[in-house]
């Protein structure tokens, strides 16, 4: 990754800018200290998949099923 300061930045944009859009990513810093990174945009997401987490997550059968009167008391104290 490129790393330039924020006057070079400035002074260079549209040449920075051009590099972006071949892919590379540029930090931009002041006093050394990053402060900032171009990267390209990416105007399409990629797409999400239903059931991804299918085989991670698991539901128990009885989810929805009433809790105890003990338990329900103590939200009541």
């Amino acid at each position: 990754m490129k790393s330039v300061n924020v006057h070079e930045a400035k002074t260079n944009l549209s040449r920075l800018l051009k590099q972006v859009e071949q892919g590379e990513e540029v930090l931009i810093a002041r006093g050394g200290a990053p402060i900032a990174r171009l990267v390209p945009y990416n105007a399409q997401p990629g797409r999400r998949s239903l059931g991804g987490d299918r085989e991670v997550v698991r539901i128990a059968d009885d989810f929805d099923a009433s809790l105890p009167d003990d338990l329900l008391a103590d939200f009541d104290a």
